[in-house]
Formats: C-alpha cells, sequence, structure tokens
C-alpha cells in the first residue's frame, strides 16, 4: 500500500484531531496504547490525546498522569460516570480539535491510522467514517474467537466484519466524526454500558445520516482470551441491545432478534417437552439442525483459516450465540416485563 503523507492532503481540508480514550483498570495495556497513539503521523496541525480515566483503581491513572507529565499531546481528564460512553463525552467536550477520532486501550492503530480517517471523511463527507474490525490474537483461543469473529454465522453478515468492505454501512469501529456530528446527531447515550457505539449511528443513520468504511484505516482489535470471557462480553451486548431497541421501536437489524429468538425457542421446548411429544421431537430436530450447523460453520472457518481450530470453533460459536441470546433475553426480562430503569447491572463483566 503506498504511504499516505500528511502533505498529500490539502492543508485547507486537514484540520487538527483530537483522539479520545475512554479507560478504566487498563495498567496492562494501557503503556502499549499510548505508545501506539503518539507514534501516529501527525496531520497538519497535530493532533492531541485527550483520555478520559472512569476512577481506575489500579495504577491506571498514575501512568496516565506520567505519561501526560511527558507529553504535552496527551491530556488526562476524569470520567466519574466510570463507563465508556459517560467518559466519550467527557472527552469529546474537552476535545479542542474540529475532528474527533476515537480510540480503544485494546486496540492497534497503523501509525497512518488519522491520516486515512482523514481523507475518507473529506473525500466521502460522510457523517461518521472508520475501517473494519481487525484482529490480532495471541494465544490458540483467542485464535478460534478471532476466526469465529469474521463468519458470516457468528456475527450474522455484520459488514465491519469484512475486513475488504468498501462503502456505506450501518456502523463502523470507533469512528472519526466532525465536531458539528455531535451538535447534530448528539452524544454517546450514557445509559449504555455496552452498544453506544451500535446506538449512535443509528441515530445517525435513522436521521438521514452516513456512515462510510475504508479498509485503509486499519486497526487491529485483541479478542478475549477465554470462552467465558467472550460469552460474558455477549451477553452485555445482547442485554444492552434490547435497551437500543426500545429506544428506537425497531431493531437496526433483523439478525440482533436471531440469538435470542432461538434461546428463548429451546426453553420453551425443554419445559413443554415432559408434557408433549411433539416438543420432544421438535427440540432434538432444533438442537440437531444446530449442531450440524456448527459442524458446517467450524470447518469452513477452519478451512479459511487454520485446521488446529476445529476442535474449539463449536464452542466459540455457541458462545456467540447462547452468549448474546441469554443477555438478550435477560435485557428483554429487566427493560421490556419489569419496566426496570437502565442499570449497570452487567458492567462487572467488562474488561
Amino acid at each position: 500500500m503506498e504511504k499516505l503523507q500528511a502533505q498529500s492532503i490539502p492543508q485547507g481540508l486537514c484540520p487538527a484531531v483530537s483522539v479520545v480514550v475512554p479507560c478504566r483498570n487498563e495498567s496492562d495495556h494501557v503503556n502499549i496504547c499510548l505508545t501506539g497513539l503518539l507514534a501516529f503521523e501527525a496531520p497538519v496541525g497535530g493532533f492531541e490525546v485527550v483520555l478520559a480515566d472512569g476512577e481506575s483503581d489500579d495504577g491506571t491513572a498514575l501512568i496516565l498522569r506520567e505519561m501526560a507529565a511527558k507529553n504535552p499531546q496527551l491530556r488526562v481528564i476524569d470520567n466519574p460516570g466510570r463507563i465508556a460512553s459517560s467518559g466519550l463525552n467527557a472527552a469529546i467536550r474537552a476535545a479542542r480539535a474540529e475532528v474527533i477520532v476515537r480510540a480503544d486501550a485494546h486496540t492497534e492503530y497503523a501509525p497512518d491510522y488519522l491520516l486515512r480517517c482523514l481523507e475518507a471523511l473529506h473525500q466521502t463527507n460522510a457523517d461518521n467514517v472508520g475501517g473494519p474490525a481487525r484482529t490480532k490474537t495471541d494465544g490458540y483461543i483467542q485464535r478460534a474467537i478471532a476466526a469465529a469473529y469474521h463468519s458470516r454465522f457468528s456475527v450474522g453478515g455484520a459488514k465491519f466484519h469484512d475486513p475488504d468492505y468498501e462503502g456505506y454501512v450501518d456502523t463502523v469501529t470507533y469512528g472519526c466524526w466532525r465536531r458539528s456530528a455531535f451538535e447534530q446527531f448528539g452524544y454517546f447515550d450514557e445509559e449504555l454500558v455496552r452498544n453506544q457505539d451500535d446506538e449512535h449511528n443509528l441515530r445517525i443513520s435513522r436521521a438521514g445520516g452516513k456512515i462510510w468504511q475504508s479498509p485503509k484505516i486499519r486497526s487491529w482489535y485483541k479478542p478475549r482470551g477465554s470462552l467465558r470471557a467472550l460469552f460474558n462480553q455477549y451477553a452485555q451486548y445482547g442485554y444492552w441491545k434490547v435497551r437500543v431497541i426500545q429506544k428506537h421501536r425497531l431493531p437496526a437489524s433483523p439478525r440482533h432478534l436471531v440469538p435470542g429468538g432461538f434461546v428463548l425457542t429451546l426453553a420453551v421446548l425443554g419445559v413443554l417437552s415432559p408434557f408433549f411429544h411433539f416438543a420432544i421431537f421438535t427440540l432434538i430436530m432444533a438442537l440437531g439442525s444446530y449442531a450440524l450447523a456448527l459442524l458446517l460453520a467450524s470447518v469452513t472457518t477452519a478451512w479459511k483459516t487454520e485446521w488446529k481450530l476445529l476442535p474449539a470453533l463449536p464452542m466459540v460459536f455457541a458462545c456467540y450465540h447462547f452468549g448474546y441470546g441469554i443477555g438478550f433475553l435477560h435485557g428483554v426480562w429487566d427493560f421490556v416485563i419489569r419496566q426496570a430503569k437502565p442499570q449497570t447491572s452487567f458492567s462487572h463483566l467488562t474488561r
């Protein structure tokens, strides 16, 4: 790929950028994260990094302030809300630049990340631009989780999981906006512990805005390292997706309803099975069909990636599906049936 230099973008189209990073208890990752962010190729006008610390109690805050004292590009602010959405809003409001780029402490970025974001923002005039979700792994389970992450069987064909797709999408990884986008569409919803990015992009889309994905915008996300952590992560996604649907009255895509519907169907059939023969037969057929689908998806994914992953892939796919589905039903119970107010009952599962 041809390397994009800052000088190749006309000065009038390359404003300064504020990179906003919400973080909490990231002492194991924050040094690597900030080293990568400070290594960005600077656009004309330069860039700053605004870190919103969510009352970390593992030494993260001290690390951040020590690094900020040595690097004038870094600024640290407090995030008393402690979750990503409140941290993002605090950092955006504190940011000085016209263009806002979100970053995450668990992700590595290409050196030309900011330049490519600016390039896409100005070429497409979209309201939000970003890159696809790419992964970088260390161990066996992480490799299996990453392989399944890019499969349509686990994520229902969401375009941001396709590293080669370029065009308009319903959501992107992280994001790059002009400040005016937040004035027009609002800030992140601080009710949401999870899914705040998806909900914000949904708001943009339903208000007539445009979201653009460019594969030239490169970053690498580090997946969870265990099946339990993956299950908990997707349980949160499913749980808070109910609140997003409740707020907007319609799901952004039918794929968001499938895991919860599947888990509910299995539960109902399981309850009815002792009393009705048709329920037993239907439950067996449903489980058998799902097992066959698991096997086919696992073989296909192992063939595309590495055969060594085949033994783990059925369990990984099941964690994606059942984690999301059970979390979704929990959200239906809390938000729809009990009419409970949004709370951070699943926030202890965040990494």
